[in-house]
């Protein structure tokens, strides 16, 4: 292991919005739970700013800090669509370019593609 860690390998943190702190509890304990992430960060509230079906919109959110691999990605999103309230939820992976090596392999062996 070296102190700077290596590169990111198929890391990604998803950043997901959410209504409520609790709707993001319950979707960041369940992204852990199925092993689907190997560790949600729950952050907020944030101010949203955005356009919505042709209005500008404002709203208080929580963010939830993802951390899993590319491969698991597509698993985290069916879960977030299966119990988020919004009717387009923001799900977005941002890849991880460099990483502590035993904090990657860490997700790596924690985060998998599929519920477990």
């Amino acid at each position: 292991m070296t102190a700077a860690g290596t590169g990111g390998d198929g890391l990604v943190e998803v950043h997901v919005t959410t209504p409520d702190a609790e709707s993001a509890l319950r979707i960041a304990r369940e992204l852990v739970a199925r092993g689907e992430a190997a560790c949600v960060q729950r952050v907020g509230p944030i101010t949203s700013v955005y356009t919505w079906q042709g209005e500008t919109e404002q709203a208080e959110e929580w963010l939830l800090l993802v951390k899993t691999t590319d491969e698991a990605f597509p698993s985290v999103c069916r879960t977030v669509e299966e119990l988020h309230s919004y009717d387009v939820p923001e799900v977005v992976a941002v890849p991880i370019t460099r990483a502590l090596d035993a904090y990657g392999a860490w997700v790596r062996e924690s985060a998998g593609p599929a519920p477990r």
